[in-house]
């Protein structure tokens, strides 16, 4: 079969986002739209999967394909009960013909669509005997009264929504168009939702210079594993297979050797995550999600416990309970202090740290103010550089983030950097102004990587600090303290401004003159100038 556009699928999936947004905002919208394309991708592909198993052809649109289907439950026996097997044996999980998403259009067309149905359906893949899929739809809460003020306004809400994905079918297009698709959505969401954003996505420019980096070096290594303690949607995860395993052919070559950790505070984000994850064909025994509090309860507690690459994007200076049992805890211990109640910066950078390999890399996005506040943060810091453990300081432009317009900062982390020097990079200027926000683009995040490779000083650029250097700095690590961007202005020649000054007054003295013998032709009295 024919692949479309991905472009096509982006334009289709967002317009279907018109239903919605009109009544409520992106915040609230995305979690009922995510979860009916989730689905719909799960039917589409479960109807096609019947025809393949009892045909083995494929068949020329999803209304075939539901009636052949509907058809062989229609007559049961062992045909049936076989091909339910296969289908949870694929898909983990069993989609009957009447909660199929085609069954639900043509309910709607025949005003017989009801939202209990729906719920019904969503709650029996979560039933499933794979656990896989529990509490996925949680957040798709048929009552809210964002969807309508009673359940008879539900109804249309969400039966609009389905209507406009009806004409979709998810299998004529290939999985990382999917994929992307969905990624693009979050996206979007994102951009719409604005601060609120920051709890879930990651821009993809960051995301691929955090992965870009973490990859380097390590691009073919064989059971590699990462972990987000801060996952949101998944997003800053997901990037590190563009850069693992490239140039493979086997749809599997670039994942099956990728073990994905990550953890999420809120329910709805993590089961957004886990949507994402699938639908990037994921294989469930290579995603390891968790909902949870990572600074309150670290986690993952089972083997394994480090990794190859740790990657952040925590919330900025979030306030957290720094319990004095705490300072017992091996993520923080070592360091002498807990980082301030007003800011978990450092809490979330040492936890990730804890849980990094000796040979791992790891990348987080903070705010400037870790790389010079004082009090707890400083003796933290201070740890850190004389363990060597901070191995490059990258600053990024201002409002490159949906959920913040100030200024952030990437710190890379390394367990092996005997030198204790630091690579700064000041990439404040690198950016593309793009409607209200600024963004990276792909020369700009190749310009700040092959600085980081080199690993040398470049001209109001880049710097690499010795350990004397940022000991004489008094461990303040302001990256202005590194690389001196100043551009002094041109200089002023005094005399050759006189000079102009002076030809200005005689091209002035000769207009005038001009113009009082006009003036006096007309027999006009007054004069410009000295009236000569």
């Amino acid at each position: 079969m024919e692949k479309h556009s991905s472009t096509d699928l982006f334009n289709a999936l967002w317009s279907a986002a018109d239903e919605m947004r009109a009544t409520m905002s992106a915040d609230v919208y995305k979690d009922y739209l995510l979860g009916l394309i989730f689905y719909k991708s799960l039917s589409d592909k479960t109807l096609y999967k019947v025809v393949d198993l009892l045909e083995n052809s494929i068949p020329s649109s999803l209304e075939e394909a539901q009636s052949i289907y509907e058809e062989c439950e229609k007559e049961g026996g062992e045909d049936w009960s076989d091909l339910c097997d296969e289908l949870r044996t694929d898909f983990g999980c069993l989609i009957l013909p009447k909660y199929t998403f085609i069954s639900f259009y043509n309910q709607i067309n025949t005003s017989d669509f009801r939202l209990e149905n729906l719920k019904q359906a969503f709650r029996e893949i979560e039933l499933s005997q794979n656990s896989f899929y529990d509490g996925l739809f949680d957040d798709f809460d048929i009552t809210s009264k964002d969807l309508g003020k009673n359940p008879q306004e539900r109804n249309i809400m969400v039966a609009s929504v389905i209507k406009a994905l009806a004409d979709i079918n998810f299998t004529e297009y290939d999985d990382d168009a999917l994929g992307d698709a969905y990624e693009y959505l979050i996206s979007k969401f994102a951009s719409e939702s604005g601060k609120k954003a920051g709890e879930f996505y990651t821009p993809q420019p960051v995301a691929k210079l955090i992965s870009k980096i973490v990859a380097y070096g390590r691009e073919k290594k064989d059971g590699f594993s990462i972990y987000d303690p801060c996952c949101g949607s998944g997003s800053l995860l997901l990037q590190i297979k563009h850069f693992m395993y490239k140039g493979a052919t086997d749809e599997e070559d670039y994942t099956r050797h990728i073990q994905f950790y990550g953890q999420e505070l809120k329910n709805q984000t993590y089961n957004l995550a886990r949507m994402n994850m699938m639908l990037h064909k994921v294989p469930a025994e290579q995603q390891h999600l968790n909902n949870g509090n990572t600074l309150g309860n670290d986690w993952p507690s089972e083997e394994p416990t480090n990794y190859d690459a740790i990657v952040m994007n925590p919330p900025y200076s979030q306030k957290w309970a720094p319990i004095d049992s705490l300072l017992t805890d091996p993520r923080f211990s070592r360091y002498e202090k807990l980082a301030p109640k007003s800011a978990a910066d450092y809490a979330f950078l040492l936890h990730g740290f804890y849980h990094l390999k000796t040979d791992g890399v790891m990348g987080i996005v903070l705010p400037h103010g870790v790389l010079f506040r004082g009090a707890a943060e400083g003796v933290i810091r201070k740890h850190l550089i004389e363990d060597g453990s901070i191995y490059a300081v990258i600053g990024l432009p201002a409002n490159i983030f949906f959920s913040t317009s100030i200024p952030t900062t990437v710190i890379i982390l390394k367990k092996n950097n005997i030198n204790r020097d630091i690579l700064f990079i000041d990439a404040s200027k690198d950016f593309k102004k793009e409607k209200t926000r600024n963004t990276l683009t792909d020369e700009h995040i190749e310009k700040i990587f092959n600085a980081y490779v080199e690993r040398k000083d470049i001209e109001k650029y880049a710097h690499l600090a010795s350990f004397e250097e940022i000991k004489e700095n008094d461990f303040n690590l302001n990256i202005p303290r590194y690389v001196d961007t100043f551009e002094e202005e041109e200089e002023i020649n005094i005399d050759e401004c006189f000079k102009e000054l002076a030809e200005i007054d005689k091209e002035e003295e000769a207009l005038n003159k001009e113009l009082n013998s006009y003036f006096k032709e007309l027999g006009l009295s007054f004069m410009l100038g000295k009236g000569e």
